[in-house]
């Protein structure tokens, strides 16, 4: 049987730790694409070098252009300009100061693999992460089953570290859960988090859980702050975990940023809410039982969403 093939698009620090952890896995046939002469090939040359150590038997390529991609499974699209600190004014863009630049390079992005890839399922990581999805939704053409954003993955990771760390325990024992969009408009669960099946409100003084929801809602602002770049491990694993289920077939329950058709009460708005991915991208959305304080947060997260598409214009 042939090796799946998966493109990355994007060959920076997210895109390269994708194509690492996709090599790592087994995944696919790997192939890093990216505007600048070199870069790619050198870290998909890298990494090739690693697989004797590493002991994985595909093939990672790099490339300036699109022809390399064809017939992809998965297109994973990282492309974009990331919140970086100015240098006259230190101050670092806000999401919404992003959107119309990353529009026209996500738009082109989207219509090449389209052309490339027709049948393939596509995976947003470009900020600002909800409004991409509708940018590559359209200019792609693509049903939205398969145009996915990656957000809730990696918001529900840092959600549950926070957890496992504060009380000292297994990230495999936490359970939980972050809806909404991608920014400080989420809606972390804590209903519906429990360690090991225990609710985390008996585990857990309520003031110390509500600082680690204020710190998952922050949780990329402080890698910046830190750094003075976008974080790139924990949204390359998010992003991984959303490639795996859908190359593997697991329908995985993964929270992730897909076109809401009427479920929670909106519609044509992609909004970060539990679905299962599987071979046909988004198969089924979940939709959970909310109290009247997690619709409104639910809605206030959306409406920040709705505020930053209506920029595209479309």
């Amino acid at each position: 049987m042939a090796r799946k093939k998966v493109s990355v698009i994007g060959a920076g620090n997210v895109g390269a730790t994708c194509a690492h952890w996709i090599a790592t896995r087994e995944l696919a046939d790997v192939v890093l694409v990216d505007i600048v002469e070199g870069l790619p090939q050198g870290k998909a040359l890298d990494l090739m070098e690693s697989a004797p150590v590493m002991k994985f038997d595909l093939s990672i390529t790099g490339s300036n252009t699109y022809e390399a991609t064809a017939g992809s499974d998965v297109v994973v699209i990282t492309a974009g300009v990331p919140r970086r600190k100015d240098p006259v004014t230190g101050k670092y863009p806000s999401r919404d100061e992003l959107v119309k630049t990353n529009q026209k390079i996500v738009g082109e992005v989207a219509r090449n693999v389209a052309q490339h890839s027709p049948n393939a399922i596509l995976i947003i990581v470009s900020n600002p992460l909800d409004a991409m999805c509708h940018v590559a939704l359209q200019e792609s053409g693509f049903p939205s089953a398969r145009v996915i954003g990656q957000a809730g993955a990696l918001d529900t990771a840092r959600y549950k570290a926070f957890i496992a760390m504060e009380l000292g325990i297994s990230v495999r024992d936490v359970h939980g859960i972050v809806l909404g969009g991608h920014g400080d408009q989420m809606v972390p669960l804590p209903r519906h988090t429990s360690i090991a099946g225990i609710p985390v409100r008996e585990l857990m003084a309520e003031d110390t859980l509500q600082a680690i929801i204020q710190r998952t809602r922050k949780g990329g602002g402080e890698i910046v702050g830190l750094i003075g770049v976008s974080a790139w491990y924990a949204p390359a694993a998010g992003t991984v975990e959303m490639v795996e289920a859908i190359i593997r077939d697991q329908k995985r329950i993964i929270p992730s940023a897909v076109l809401l058709n009427g479920e929670y009460g909106y519609n044509d708005l992609y909004i970060g809410v539990p679905a299962v991915l599987g071979e046909n991208g988004v198969e089924k959305v979940i939709e959970m039982e909310l109290n009247e304080e997690e619709k409104g947060m639910l809605q206030i997260s959306a409406e920040a969403v709705k505020s930053v598409v209506d920029i595209l214009g479309y």
